[in-house]
C-alpha cells in the first residue's frame, strides 16, 4: 500500500471517515512498529491517516514512537503531512474552540529522541529550521480557510514540553515571555523528524483551554477533550477540503532539506 500525504491524529482526531476504500496496515521500521495506519483515497488522492498516539489513545506525548510514525508515513512514500495538535492559549487573541496554524516552536523536552542520526554509520546531520513548517503547505491551508470562512490564526509560535502533566504557571510566564503564543507536548520533535526525512509537513492547533495561570480553573484531559470533540468537525473539513488543493509537484525548499546539511566524515 502507497500514499502520497498523511494526516496525522493528535487527541481527539482518531479516524478519517472520509477517506474511501480503506484499507489497514501496521508498519514495522527500525524504531519500532507504528500504530495502525488507514489508506484510502480522498479527493482523487492517496492518503494515510495515522493516529498519534495509536489506537484508544494509548502513548502519552512523551513516550510516542515519534521516529516510527515518521519513518512508516515515508517509507510508505508520503511526501506531505497534515498534522493536528491540541493546544493551550497564552494569547488572549486565541481563545478556545479556535483554529491556529503553527509557525514557529520553542522546544522544552527533555528525553525524547530528535534525530534520526546518530552518529556512526549513520552519519551526523545538522538540519536547518529556520522555517520549521512547509511554508507552501502553509499557504494552501490560509487560502482554504479563507474560502470556507473559518477562523484560522495564520501564525503561533509554539512552546513543546515534555507532559505527560500540564505546564506550572512559572512555565507558562516563561514562554509567554519567550513569544510563545501556544503551548502544547506533540509537536516536537514530529516537525523536526519530518524534515530530516525532506518531508513537507503543516500543524493545525486547536485550542483547548487557556494555559495555567492564566486560565482560572483547574486544567484537566475532560476539558480538552470535550473541546476537541466540539471543534473536530471543523478541523477535518479543512483538512479535508486542502488535501485536493495540494500541488503535485513540491516547489518548497523541504524537499532539499538534507543538502549541505550532512557531516561527511573525515578520514585523515
Amino acid at each position: 500500500m502507497r500514499a502520497e500525504i498523511a494526516i496525522i491524529g493528535g487527541s481527539g482526531v482518531y479516524s478519517v471517515s472520509a477517506l474511501k476504500g480503506t484499507k489497514t496496515t501496521v508498519a514495522t521500521t527500525p524504531y519500532g512498529d507504528s500504530p495502525e495506519i488507514a489508506i484510502g483515497r480522498l479527493g482523487g488522492r492517496r492518503v494515510a491517516f495515522l493516529p498519534r498516539h495509536g489506537k484508544g489513545h494509548t502513548s502519552p506525548p512523551h513516550l510516542v514512537n515519534y521516529r516510527a510514525n515518521l519513518w512508516a508515513l515515508h517509507e510508505l512514500g508520503v511526501r506531505r503531512v497534515f498534522a493536528t495538535s491540541a493546544c493551550g492559549s497564552l494569547n488572549p487573541r486565541m481563545r478556545p474552540g479556535e483554529l491556529v496554524l503553527l509557525y514557529q516552536f520553542i522546544d522544552l523536552t527533555k528525553q525524547r529522541p530528535q534525530t534520526f542520526y546518530e552518529g556512526g554509520k549513520g552519519g551526523v546531520v545538522h538540519v536547518d529550521v529556520t522555517e520549521p513548517y512547509c511554508p507552501e503547505l502553509r499557504d494552501v491551508l490560509i487560502k482554504t480557510a479563507r474560502k470556507l470562512k473559518l477562523k484560522l490564526h495564520p501564525r503561533a509560535t509554539y512552546g513543546c514540553t515534555e507532559g505527560p502533566r500540564f505546564e506550572t504557571a512559572a512555565e507558562v510566564r516563561l514562554l509567554r515571555r519567550w513569544g510563545c503564543d501556544l503551548v502544547g507536548m506533540t509537536n516536537v520533535p514530529e516537525c523536526v523528524l519530518a524534515r530530516e526525512l525532506e518531508l513537507c509537513y503543516a500543524a493545525v492547533g486547536v485550542v483547548t483551554n487557556f494555559a495555567a495561570g492564566i486560565s482560572k480553573r483547574k486544567l484537566t484531559h475532560t476539558e480538552v477533550a470535550e473541546l476537541m470533540g466540539k471543534n473536530v468537525g471543523r478541523v477535518q473539513k479543512l483538512l479535508f477540503e486542502a488535501i485536493p488543493k495540494i500541488p503535485e509537484r513540491r516547489s518548497c525548499p523541504c524537499s532539499r532539506a538534507l543538502e549541505g546539511a550532512v557531516v561527511r566524515p573525515n578520514h585523515s
